[in-house]
């Protein structure tokens, strides 16, 4: 029987190694991923969120073993993806497969487009040689293109059409999974709107699973079912698309969603704008408790102290911040209701 799971990260981690400081002085690390956690069933679409610098592209590529993890764990389609030696992921990664944030320097400018969206079938060889020529030219009409485009170079292509080639790359392996860096940022908003409706009818008629990270949250908002927001390497809300816009937890959370109109759930009034003080905390040298906590309005001595863990509630979201009780209410409102009692 097929588990409705396709992908299960837990407690994944990224560090690098930062220069010293000085001749003699200790080894820094940077926390690039903290112990991310995240799941994604079959059919759906997880939006990563969160500012510059949060990790999210980091995460992706660690998922995507394009960068190494320090640890954790990532179950993909039954597969411990991380124990995989280098054959065995090369047949695996027919299952997952990446969408780039810049179609301008994510295909190779020496080669013509059918030979871009071909590769992928000769690197893992898949379906036999004589049948390849004609999937390239069946996919270049499933993400909008012309077959006889197939002999153009990327130059001569624009943006999106540039990008609709990255898809159809994607999409030759028959894949999955597809995780989505930031696949329509580069682009104008009115072909944004064209990719984005492209990837929404490629995953119901395929039925794709996706992985879809964005700064933008209006895009989040049209595409994705669930939304994890990131902080500084760690998930500090997780919750379903409409439970997240309409009452948000975290007051990162409350802070990013009151910065965008566009992310309003139906006729619900605009929320008031949050204006965070300061700036993040290095991720070299990260605070004792939450990182969140310098920024945040509402800290209290323990949140400067012990580190929040992601905790489930009763709804099924997660959030990672102490004054959020079983209870569901945003900080704002706990303080208000404990200093009318």
């Amino acid at each position: 029987m097929t588990s409705d799971l396709l992908l299960d990260v837990r407690d994944l981690k990224v560090h690098f190694s930062a220069k010293r400081v000085g001749l003699f002085g200790p080894r820094r690390t940077v926390h690039a991923v903290d112990g991310v956690s995240l799941s994604i069933t079959r059919g759906a679409t997880l939006g990563l969120v969160g500012e510059s610098g949060s990790g999210k592209t980091t995460t992706a590529q660690a998922i995507m073993r394009l960068v190494p993890a320090t640890s954790g764990f990532i179950d993909l389609d039954g597969q411990s993806f991380l124990e995989l030696d280098a054959a065995a992921l090369i047949q695996a990664r027919r299952k997952i497969q990446m969408i780039f944030q810049d179609p301008y320097s994510s295909l190779n400018p020496r080669r013509r487009a059918g030979a871009i969206v071909r590769e992928p079938m000769d690197r893992m060889n898949i379906r036999r040689a004589e049948e390849r020529d004609d999937r390239v030219a069946e996919l270049f009409q499933v993400v909008g293109l012309r077959p006889e485009q197939r002999i153009l170079f990327p130059h001569q292509f624009s943006g999106g059409q540039r990008q609709r080639i990255g898809i159809a790359r994607a999409l030759a392996t028959e894949p999955k999974l597809l995780v989505c860096d930031e696949p329509v940022s580069a682009l104008d908003v009115a072909i944004q709107a064209q990719v984005l409706n492209l990837m929404r009818r490629l995953q119901s008629q395929l039925g794709l699973s996706m992985l879809f990270i964005s700064h933008d949250l209006g895009v989040v908002r049209h595409v994705c079912q669930d939304i994890a927001v990131m902080y500084l390497g760690r998930i500090v809300e997780q919750a379903d698309r409409v439970s997240l816009f309409r009452r948000p937890l975290h007051p990162y959370t409350s802070a990013l969603i009151s910065s965008v109109p566009s992310a309003r759930i139906g006729s619900e009034p605009r929320q008031k704008r949050i204006k965070l003080e300061g700036d993040p905390p290095s991720p070299i040298d990260l605070p004792p408790g939450c990182s969140f906590a310098g920024r945040c309005p509402y800290a209290v001595d323990r949140c400067r102290r012990d580190r929040p863990e992601l905790k489930m509630l009763p709804s099924g979201r997660r959030v990672a911040c102490h004054l959020v009780d079983a209870d569901e209410r945003p900080p704002d409102q706990a303080r208000l209701s404990t200093q009318a009692g």
